[in-house]
């Protein structure tokens, strides 16, 4: 395609080659004589190649990869003493010629978030993956006729009483909000199980959570399930685990231990992330009853609709983060 701009300069050369003269063709072409006075001479020195536009230099630019490398270089330090962590002020603060704004579009175009923080958890277990698979295992293939329970305890949940309604700000937009002071009610244990297949729960609370109070639980689960095997899942706490007695007492019952640091295996986790998100979460409470029986209407509503979860991982692996620069400050 030809630029308008050539088509322009084809056409003061070609009616200069007609005689016309510099005004009449600065008028009909739609430029000022100086532009047509120029583009005559230079077809007249250069010919055709006079036509094309000489190369400009342009502005050299501030700041090269020399400077991307030293930004890079400084994040790899700790930040200044008495800092949590790096910040683009901070940053062009310690390299000294280098502007705010240009240490932002940096980071933003190699996508580097300064403030998102993100966590890890490495098992150490060394019998990891065959804990794991035995977790799995009973998700994605439960024995025949048994029972699969997911068990653990969700401990110290407050009854704070707050101040709540809607707030009017002054562009006319309403908010949900609550005050920032409270009352406490006293807080109680959650023991909870996941029955696997079904994905509904049974919930007791407690005052605390020792020894006595799981196995008194785990006595409600057995009786919940008469005459069924019983395979219940539990992560590595205390409590859990050194009950031999009780599992002699109990011959259809047998625990399954996720690996060291990998609760996540257990499914009740993220039963308790939604119960903390749908019913906990904003709610007051003038009394630990309230509370109490504020959790019992949600399990009875959750059970209403439960069903189960899907395993969706296809391979468990164990695996070191091998390879990878972590800063230890």
């Amino acid at each position: 395609m030809t630029l308008q701009r050539d088509l322009k300069r084809a056409r003061i050369v070609l009616l200069a080659a007609d005689g016309r003269s510099t005004r009449s063709i600065a008028k009909e072409v739609g430029v000022q004589p100086r532009i047509v006075s120029v583009w005559r001479h230079r077809y007249a020195d250069q010919g055709l190649e006079g036509l094309q536009d000489k190369p400009r230099p342009g502005k050299q630019p501030i700041y090269t990869k020399t400077t991307d490398k030293r930004i890079l270089k400084l994040l790899d330090k700790p930040p200044p003493q008495g800092f949590a962590r790096w910040t683009g002020p901070l940053l062009a603060e310690a390299l000294g010629d280098v502007d705010v704004q240009y240490v932002w579009r940096f980071l933003r175009s190699h996508k580097i978030d300064l403030a998102a923080r993100k966590s890890w958890c490495e098992s150490n277990d060394p019998n990891f993956t065959a804990k794991a698979a035995d977790v799995v295992g009973l998700y994605v293939a439960p024995p025949a006729k048994a029972i699969v329970l997911c068990v653990d305890e969700k401990p110290s949940i407050q009854a704070l009483e707050r101040a709540q309604g809607y707030l009017k700000l002054p562009n006319g937009r309403a908010l949900t909000g609550q005050s920032h002071d409270y009352k406490r009610h006293g807080t109680t244990t959650l023991f909870a199980a996941l029955e696997v297949a079904t994905g509904k729960i049974i919930a007791t609370h407690s005052k605390r959570r020792r020894r006595v109070e799981f196995l008194d639980f785990m006595n409600s689960l057995t009786a919940a399930f008469p005459g069924r095997k019983l395979h219940v899942i539990l992560d590595n706490l205390n409590t859990h685990k050194k009950n031999e007695s009780w599992l002699k007492a109990h011959p259809n019952v047998q625990f399954h231990f996720t690996p060291t640091s990998a609760s996540w295996l257990n499914q009740i986790e993220v039963w308790f992330s939604i119960l903390q998100g749908q019913s906990l979460s904003g709610t007051s409470f003038t009394s630990l009853k309230q509370l109490q029986e504020h959790i019992d209407a949600y399990v009875n509503a959750y059970n209403d609709k439960a069903e189960p979860f899907v395993w969706t991982k296809k391979k468990i692996r164990q695996r070191r983060f091998k390879g990878r620069r972590i800063n230890q400050l």
